[in-house]
């Protein structure tokens, strides 16, 4: 009789006998509500992950439990788990495949535990996860590839946590990830691919952190990012064009210490809409080059800027560019606290210079030493410049002074005299500022530094001495800066490479000659400068390398040498800089580049910048070596119409050949082939034959006919619509997957019959071309 009950009373009978059993499989501690599938064990003093929550259940809140480490495979028995939560639980330590099997899984929160290191394989089997949290922990280390199993992450929040370095790679993985949230650490210091592979990344939050300067060249790595956050950070200075975002809209840097901002740091982000550099130390603001034809707000709030002729050029240009300013006028005193959309141009007058000097430094004294103050307790501050008690910060800035100035408070940490006429920097010109942390002297007229002129300044890390006439240094100019790591000599007049200069400073990291006249680079010229880290050489006159050039420079990490005279590319010197990741030589006149050219650099390499060159050929096995280290490859605005063999360089991320003559003809088979195997996107397009000319390379169908060619996919006879983003990271009831692989399967039957036409149609249209 049991044989002959319909299928309905089947069903309801198994949906009878599901609540008995799944009341039986809660933990005695915990609630369970069978119908929402949820279990919660909140604050009941557990020390494991209990192991009765029945399997089906997708929901698992394990918050205020005492779980101190989360062992291999601590819910192997939960696998259709899509939320779970374990905050405030003491978690130290998430072992290997602790989270093996909870393929479902789309949210984590680690928040408010004590995990101090993200170990390679913590995080593995999270392969539909879209949120992690790992807020309020101790973490101060992401070993590579702890995050290289999340594709499908959105979000990754790792605020207040103690990381003060980010190193190359570090989220590595995260090819869906929109926001990314590093707020409230230690951070000091990005590593030029940090974030590299984050092609996605819309967001980045590093707010209230310990970053000294823009990090340029790590965020040039994030093409999609619209929102950045860099509040809270102590930047003192924001150079020319620091900022290349192509698409960023929103940018913050509020509440940071910015003495002064080029006018030209953000040319480089054309959709940027709101600015917002409010609550910083500028008194002047020049209105911004014609980069940022979109900007809506430039936020100025808290700013002690000065309302006189000095901010006329601003006030014209958001007038004229329907730029609205935020914020109010620091002085002069009939001004003060007057809105900056109020006042017009015509109201922005100054007196006489010395009047007007005078007005502002009696503005700023009454600024920085309130009333209630005693004179006795006002920071100290020579004539003519302007110093801030609170920030440390002093300027002299544009003030015509022809000697430095003396008399500066001891606790002074930046001190700003750009623009002035000093053209000689005499022995011991700064007594008694050992505090020193960056010297900004741009655009002094200097013309030579006499040996000891920093003397005493043990703490000073970053000298700005560009835009000067500098020629030649003492070998005892930088005497006394035990700490200097960043140097600047940019737009200067050296005609030879300053290598006697460098023997005193044993910390310098990066070295700054951009835009000098250098015609060549001599033998051991690093022999003095061993720990030097980044060598910046654009835009010299630079025409030969010698072979031991670089023989000391093992640890050199960057070489800039674009915009040079070369013909070559310097393969013997480069065999001395094993460690060099980014190499580029764009805007040389090389135009040809032979075989293993790059090979010394087989292990290191991740960066390679052979643009606009005028290259015209590359052996087949120019890049021979590279494969498993190089990342990025620029060979645009070149003469190429074939380019070498890409088969090997299996971790390539970013390619460019666009502007390039390629002829789409059977030599370029193999470019073809290999756009095809690997998931970039390549900018790559036919100059000839004239048919073909603006063509994609990847949609031309003439490859197909060369010796080889045959497994190429058909051209497309009609464009596609746009697919919608695949949810399959989203879980489904078990029935509705099996529906789904029925329709997958009779998808692929159809595919399959429509296919056995195509190649003898192919074949039909190759003979008849022939033929003609």
């Amino acid at each position: 009789m049991c044989s002959q009950l319909c299928p309905d009373a089947l069903w309801v009978l198994m949906l009878l006998c599901i609540p008995a059993a799944h009341a039986a499989k809660c933990p005695q501690q915990c609630v369970c509500d069978q119908i929402q599938l949820t279990v919660t064990c909140v604050n009941k003093n557990l020390t494991q992950v209990p192991l009765t929550v029945d399997e089906i259940t997708v929901k698992l809140d394990l918050r205020g439990n005492d779980i101190q480490e989360l062992p291999t495979g601590a819910f192997k028995h939960t696998p259709y788990l899509t939320h779970l939560s374990l905050q405030r639980c003491n978690i130290r330590r998430v072992k290997e495949g602790a989270f093996r099997g909870l393929g479902r899984l789309v949210f984590l929160n680690l928040a408010n535990n004590n995990i101090d290191i993200l170990y390679q394989e913590s995080l593995d089997g999270l392969s539909s996860l879209k949120q992690l949290m790992i807020d309020r922990n101790r973490v101060e280390e992401i070993q590579p590839g702890a995050f290289s199993q999340l594709g499908f992450l959105n979000l990754l929040s790792l605020t207040h946590n103690q990381l003060v370095y980010i190193p190359n790679m570090a989220f590595q993985g995260l090819q869906n990830i929109k926001w990314l949230r590093l707020s409230h650490n230690s951070l000091n210091y990005l590593d030029t691919e940090a974030l590299a592979g984050l092609f996605t990344l819309t967001r980045l939050s590093l707010d209230h952190n310990e970053l000294q300067f823009f990090p340029s060249e790590t965020m040039t790595r994030l093409p999609e990012v619209t929102r950045l956050d860099l509040s809270y950070n102590p930047m003192t200075y924001v150079g020319e064009e620091v900022v290349s975002m192509a698409k960023l809209t929103h940018l913050f840097m509020d509440h940071m210490s910015l003495q002064d901002m080029d006018n030209t740091a953000v040319s480089k982000c054309p959709n940027l809409i709101h600015l917002d550099i409010s609550y910083n130390q500028l008194r002047v603001v020049q209105p911004l080059s014609e980069g940022n034809p979109k900007l809506a707000r430039l936020n100025l709030a808290g700013n002690p800027v000065y309302c006189n002729c000095y901010l006329r050029p601003l006030r014209e240009w958001s007038i004229r560019n329907k730029v609205k300013l935020l914020g109010t006028c620091g002085g002069p005193a009939h001004l003060s606290g007057e809105n900056l959309e109020a006042v017009y141009p015509s109201d922005l007058r100054c007196q006489s210079q010395e009047a007007m000097l005078k007005a502002e430094f009696e503005e700023a004294t009454r600024v920085t030493t309130p009333p209630t103050q005693e004179p006795a307790n006002k920071v100290k501050c020579p004539a003519n410049c302007v110093c801030e008690a609170e920030t440390h910060h002093s300027s002299c800035e544009n003030r015509a002074h022809t000697k430095v100035p003396r008399g500066f408070s001891p606790n002074t940490r930046l001190l700003d005299l750009r623009g002035n006429h000093f053209h000689y920097i005499p022995s011991n010109s700064f007594p008694a500022v050992a505090q020193v942390v960056s010297l900004h002297l741009q655009r002094c007229k200097i013309v030579e530094v006499e040996g000891g002129a920093f003397s005493g300044m043990k703490g000073l890390i970053y000298l700005y001495l560009s835009e000067n006439d500098l020629s030649s240094l003492s070998p005892d100019a930088f005497k006394g800066l035990p700490q200097l790591t960043y140097l600047h000599l940019e737009k200067n007049r050296f005609t030879g490479f300053p290598k006697g200069a460098f023997k005193l400073v044993p910390s310098l990291l990066a070295l700054h000659l951009e835009n000098n006249s250098i015609p060549k680079l001599e033998p051991d010229m690093l022999s003095e400068a061993e720990g030097l880290r980044a060598l910046y050489l654009t835009g010299n006159a630079i025409e030969h390398v010698s072979p031991r050039a670089l023989d000391h420079a093992g640890d050199l990490d960057t070489l800039h040498l674009g915009g040079n005279k070369l013909k070559e590319v310097p393969t013997e010197a480069l065999s001395k800089a094993g460690n060099l990741r980014d190499l580029r030589l764009s805007g040389n006149s090389i135009r040809w580049v032979g075989p293993n050219a790059f090979r010394p650099l087989e292990r290191s390499l991740k960066e390679l910048y052979l643009d606009n060159m005028g290259l015209e050929k590359m052996s087949q096995n120019s890049l021979a070596g590279l494969g498993a280290a190089l990342r990025s490859l620029f060979l645009e605005g070149n003469q190429l119409e074939e380019v070498p063999n890409l088969q090997p360089l299996t971790s390539l991320e970013v390619i460019n050949l666009a502007d390039n003559p390629l002829m789409c003809d059977c030599p370029l088979l193999p470019l073809r082939m290999w756009i095809e195997k690997v998931n970039l996107k390549v900018r790559a397009t036919c100059a000839n034959p004239p048919e073909l000319r603006g063509r994609r390379v990847k949609d031309v169908h003439v490859f197909r006919a060369c010796p080889g060619g045959e497994s190429l996919p058909s051209p497309p006879t009609v464009t596609p619509k746009p697919a919608k983003a695949p949810k399959a990271t989203k879980p489904k009831p078990m029935h509705l997957n099996g529906i789904r692989q029925v329709k997958m399967l009779k998808v692929k039957s159809k595919l399959r019959k429509g296919s056995n036409t195509k190649p003898a149609a192919a074949k039909k249209t190759r003979e008849r071309r022939s033929t003609a």
